[in-house]
């Protein structure tokens, strides 16, 4: 499936602005509610699952993973292990892609809920366990004691990172990730209630996000289960999950680096842009074919986002111009405009 691509709003301008990117978040949160919120699994079975795939690839390859995509979805969509990678590769993105199944599931539908947060420490503790409790078995950390397994939290000091940021001591782990899920629930209630704008909720994000690695609860899998945990936070507020690309690892790494130092603005671009992303990889099958949506979200049927824009311009396309400025079309209208370019004209010589 076509990755899309962020264009500027005034070609020719370089990249949009960060407020632009906040603002472009906002839209598309407020155009998945025009179509009724995220699809359950039976209305979208394969677009779930290529999106499930698409993470457990990209998320264990930031991590070092070598499995490459196709081998991803034979592996988790047939069951089957195709290639001659290490055993641990197979078995981290199984348990990668049972924890994102739980959490994707949480979307629409969540388990017996008992508190009224975005997320609790229980929950916390269960994705850490369910991700890593396969490739546990053939290779646990090489510290790790008999109590420091999948779920549970780090018996051990964390030497400082190489950016500098160094974890709180193993004592203070449990009370760190209890105040983490607190504040976590603070965001989701602004959010709920209408108090905190919805541009606003990319940096409030990455900084739950830099907050819960910084706390490096586990003794191994913290990168995999924050990315993890922060899809939760987002399918728990009925929003699309933000998969970051493997490509996008270096980006993502200094953006953290830069959150450890106050500065949350990178690190939530990367957020903002990846949710709208997913977003456009779900809004043609939420919306139907005949409703008119974003071009990004029809780049999957053949054309590139600048070849739709540019047979919108010239009214080759049947499209409009949404409030925000950008045309939307409709799957529709994308195949009839496909169809007609291969029709001879009338005039046309031989």
């Amino acid at each position: 499936m076509a990755v899309t691509t962020f264009l500027p709003s005034r070609p020719g301008r370089g990249r949009p602005s960060r407020d632009a990117v906040y603002r472009r978040f906002a839209d598309a949160i407020d155009e998945l509610a025009n179509y009724g919120g995220l699809p359950k699994p039976h209305e979208a079975k394969k677009l779930w699952d290529d999106l499930w795939a698409l993470e457990a690839h990209h998320s264990t390859a930031i991590e070092g993973n070598t499995l490459v995509l196709r081998e991803v979805e034979k592996l988790l969509q047939e069951g089957r292990a195709v290639g001659a990678k290490e055993i641990k590769d197979y078995l981290e993105v199984l348990g990668y892609g049972d924890a994102a199944t739980w959490v994707y599931r949480q979307a629409v539908q969540p388990d017996a809920w008992t508190h009224d947060g975005l997320v609790a420490v229980t929950e916390v503790r269960r994705i850490h366990a369910t991700a890593m409790e396969k490739v546990w078995q053939v290779a646990p950390h090489p510290d790790a004691t008999s109590a420091e397994g999948p779920g549970s939290f780090r018996q051990h000091e964390i030497m400082p990172f190489g950016g500098g940021m160094q974890p709180p001591t193993h004592p203070l782990v449990a009370s760190e990730l209890s105040a983490w899920v607190d504040e976590a629930n603070a965001v989701g209630a602004r959010v709920r209630a209408g108090l905190m704008p919805v541009s606003q909720v990319p940096e409030a994000l990455a900084a739950l996000h830099r907050r819960f690695e910084w706390i490096h609860p586990f003794i191994d899998g913290n990168g995999r289960t924050g990315r993890l945990v922060l899809n939760l936070l987002l399918v728990r507020l009925g929003w699309p999950p933000a998969v970051i690309m493997k490509d996008q690892r270096k980006r993502y790494l200094t953006a953290l680096d830069r959150a450890d130092n106050g500065d949350f603005g990178p690190l939530a671009e990367i957020i903002a842009r990846c949710v709208v992303d997913s977003l456009h990889r779900l809004i043609p099958n939420i919306a139907g074919p005949a409703k008119y949506v974003p071009l990004e979200a029809l780049t999957d049927t053949g054309l590139s986002l600048v070849a739709l824009r540019q047979a919108a311009t010239r009214g080759r396309l049947e499209a409009v111009i949404g409030p925000d400025g950008r045309y939307r079309s409709s799957r529709v209208a994308v195949e009839e405009y496909k169809a007609s370019r291969y029709r001879r004209s009338p005039d046309a010589h031989a």
